[in-house]
């Protein structure tokens, strides 16, 4: 069992890991959010139908708004941000400040109507964190070798933040029993409304399958048949099987292997300042979810992913 569960961890590690190099790599000739549709929408129904066959029963009316809204705030809101800021971004970069979620969550549910208020120590640690993501994407003074585009900084911030709102929503929203069925409700209206915004963004005026190249069509294949299915599937059976805190550890080590691949494939700058805020991103977020402090759902754990 042991070995099982290492194999199933590394390949969340390695698979969750390498999705932003990755969306990085597509967006080279697919649009942002055409590929984030294109994704989910497949991925999405290849779950409902799966999970249908195995006898799951559709979500209900109810559920499926839930789902929708969910789906809406970290698939359209989340992933398809996070892809358009790609553009400018590099995707360690991205990574990075995605990886700081679980404080953004910490927030959003000290916001939240009776919700849980952080103790001195989280409150500690979200000054430690955020002065990790300063140090990051802060003026360009702090280092003469990397200029961050504001506009994707701001976008994947505001990715962070929808994640996080959709993940506390989901903790008193009525879903399917079925994590599966959850997940391909969520995949499959967060696709739609990704292609709606393709469409409305003007994405698709210009855009031609003929100038897709290879490696952009390969890297879709990826972010589908691994990112989606199989990492999920991985993560889903985690969950079932292993202690939750070792589970949690994707989040610690997902940001650090996004760095090293854009950096080894895409010669992504690497620099002490990169460094030395990925120790203190990562360093916060275990501070801030260790002796129990992170709360969490498995539901919405699930999806908080690339």
């Amino acid at each position: 069992m042991k070995t099982k569960i290492w194999i199933a961890l590394l390949a969340v590690y390695i698979i969750w890991g390498s999705t932003y190099l990755v969306i990085r790599i597509a967006i080279e000739t697919l649009p942002p959010f055409l590929l984030g549709g294109m994704r989910f929408l497949v991925s999405g129904t290849i779950l409902l139908i799966w999970r249908l066959a195995a006898g799951d029963a559709l979500p209900t009316r109810r559920q499926w708004k839930s789902a929708a809204i969910i789906g809406t705030l970290l698939l359209f809101g989340g992933n398809g941000l996070v892809s358009w800021a790609e553009k400018t971004v590099p995707s360690g970069v991205a990574a990075l400040i995605i990886g700081a979620v679980p404080m953004f969550l910490v927030l959003a549910e000290a916001l939240r109507p009776q919700g849980v208020k952080p103790t001195v120590r989280v409150l500690a640690g979200l000054m430690i964190g955020f002065t990790g993501i300063y140090l990051l994407v802060g003026p360009s003074s702090f280092s003469a070798d990397m200029h961050l585009d504001p506009f994707g900084v701001i976008a994947l911030l505001t990715a962070a933040l929808l994640w996080s709102m959709g993940s506390i929503y989901s903790r008193s929203a009525d879903l399917p029993k079925s994590a599966f069925m959850l997940t391909g409700a969520e995949m499959l209206t967060g696709g739609l409304a990704l292609m709606a915004m393709s469409a409305i963004s003007g994405e698709l005026n210009d855009f031609s399958l003929l100038r897709v190249s290879t490696d952009s069509w390969l890297g879709l294949t990826y972010l589908i048949a691994f990112g989606s299915m199989i990492g999920f599937v991985a993560y889903a059976w985690l969950l079932q099987n292993a202690p939750v805190p070792l589970v949690a550890t994707y989040a610690y080590v997902n940001p650090l292997v996004a760095v090293f691949l854009g950096y080894w494939f895409a010669q992504e700058p690497l620099t002490p300042r990169i460094l030395s805020a990925s120790a203190i991103i990562i360093g916060s977020v275990i501070f801030i979810n260790s002796k129990g402090r992170s709360r969490t759902p498995k539901k919405a754990v699930v999806a908080v992913s690339e």
